[in-house]
């Protein structure tokens, strides 16, 4: 073992030691606002701590309405005011507990500090990561080769973004109903995906990959789009349409206090402040100091970060790459063409005929959500004409005819794209001016470098 390694589970012992001699107290309060459920977690300061946090919360379908955070030194502070999916108040018994047991000693493993966190657990499924050039059609073709070779889709996630595409899938056998571990059959289903993905113009890009291990799908599709350069904007056929909803992004050094703020304000939408800090977490930036204000059609969000070496943002290079960065995770999951649900009775093959479906009718997914639930298909697909356009209702209405009226509807996204008016540069200066906000200044959870 050399100098490195050993130092490396020297330092993993000691943050497990940390963790078991200061579990995180987590606190749950319905009475300090009228409007969501208080909750503070505090607990020892480590590397990856606020992800940790804002990965729990955002797993229990929690919608975060403002959060303050704090964690200079030893010890970090959080505090979250929180709603469920429908803008109503939580039920305090076991929230406390089951966030606790989240973020307990045992829910961590230290087995390389670069792990992702949050981690869901596949045992019976395999798990096939995939990112190449978006083009249309091309998630027909990929179910229609896995359902060639006997594979069936329990869950996938897909994601589009500046003509990249990202995917992570969990199949298992057809015949058996469990995961495919043969070595020659996983590279053969690796070799034909790799065969799809690269088509005629992605002979280099494109990438497969296949294990039978643990995921979190949306955290390593940040990471695979992030690995993908997908924040390149020198790319020329990335859709006009992304500019409709583009976010304002600001970052600039406190020279007297050695941070760099970063400001960001853009439309509203869940999981944005997990998207955002996964980001930075994955570009090695340390969270010191946040304010997340998400109460309205806008959201605000206010950091203080410095690299993991104590260093702020040193060079226009590296700040102009953290505003891409930061708007290439907002606008992966953002919700752009009309929204597809579909939920009936699962069978082998249902995804790749109803997306070829979709590419028969000139359909382009854009974003695609799939599940699994005691035998039933939930599946959601956002979804544009070829051009990235609206598609139009008889086209709608003609695929629902063909897929089925009562398996297939239209959902409306309650969280539809307008863009934020640029004003210039912002300030949250001017926003935070309640009591419970000055209170929070005075302990020091919300700075100003002014």
């Amino acid at each position: 073992m050399n100098y490195w390694s050993s130092s490396l589970a020297v330092g993993e012992e000691f943050e497990k030691l940390a963790i078991r001699m200061n579990p995180p107290r987590v606190t749950v309060d319905n009475d300090a606002s009228t409007k969501a459920t208080l909750i503070k977690v505090a607990s020892a300061n480590r590397r990856g701590s606020l992800l940790d946090v804002v990965q729990v919360l955002t797993d229990l379908n929690l919608i975060i309405k403002r959060a303050y955070i704090s964690s200079d030194g030893e010890w970090f502070m959080d505090v979250f005011y929180v709603t469920d999916k429908q803008g109503n108040k939580l039920p305090e018994d076991g929230i406390a507990e089951r966030i606790q047991q989240s973020l307990g000693p045992r829910a961590y493993s230290f087995q390389s500090l670069t792990r992702s966190v949050g981690f869901q657990s596949a045992p019976e499924h395999t798990t096939i990561e995939l990112t190449g050039r978006d083009r249309p059609g091309l998630l027909s073709e990929v179910f229609a080769v896995l359902a060639d070779l006997k594979c069936n889709v329990v869950a996938a996630e897909v994601w589009t973004h500046n003509s990249r595409m990202a995917s992570v899938v969990y199949i298992n056998d057809e015949a058996t109903g469990f995961r495919i571990d043969d070595p020659e059959r996983l590279n053969r289903i690796k070799q034909l995906l790799l065969h799809v993905l690269r088509g005629d113009r992605d002979t280099k890009s494109a990438n497969t990959a296949v294990s039978v291990g643990s995921t979190h799908k949306e955290r390593r599709l940040h990471q695979m789009m992030y690995a993908d350069r997908d924040y390149d904007m020198n790319d020329m056929d990335s859709r006009s349409t992304s500019t409709r909803s583009k976010p304002i992004v600001t970052v600039e050094n406190c020279v007297d206090k050695r941070y760099t703020t970063v400001n960001l304000r853009c439309h509203d939408r869940p999981k944005l402040f997990f998207d955002t800090v996964c980001t930075l977490t994955d570009m090695q930036y340390v969270v010191y100091h946040a304010t997340v204000i998400a109460e309205g059609p806008e959201a605000y969000q206010e950091y203080y970060i410095r690299h993991v070496d104590g260093c702020p943002i040193s060079s226009d290079a590296e700040r102009e790459r953290v505003i891409h960065c930061l708007e290439a995770a907002i606008k992966r999951r953002s919700s752009e063409g009309i929204r597809l649900e579909l939920c009936g009775d699962d069978r082998v093959g249902l995804l790749s005929d109803v997306t070829r479906i979709f590419r028969e009718n000139g359909l382009s997914v854009t974003r695609a959500e799939v599940a699994t639930i005691n035998s039933q298909a939930v599946n959601a697909f956002y979804v544009t004409d070829g051009s990235g356009d609206q598609v139009k209702t008889e086209t709608i209405e003609a695929v629902r005819k063909e897929i089925g009226l009562t398996i297939l509807h239209v959902k409306e996204d309650a969280y539809s794209m307008t863009p934020p008016q640029d004003s210039g540069r912002f300030s949250f200066g001017n926003i935070f001016k309640s009591r419970s906000e000055k209170f929070l200044y005075s302990l020091g959870l919300i700075k100003s470098c002014s």
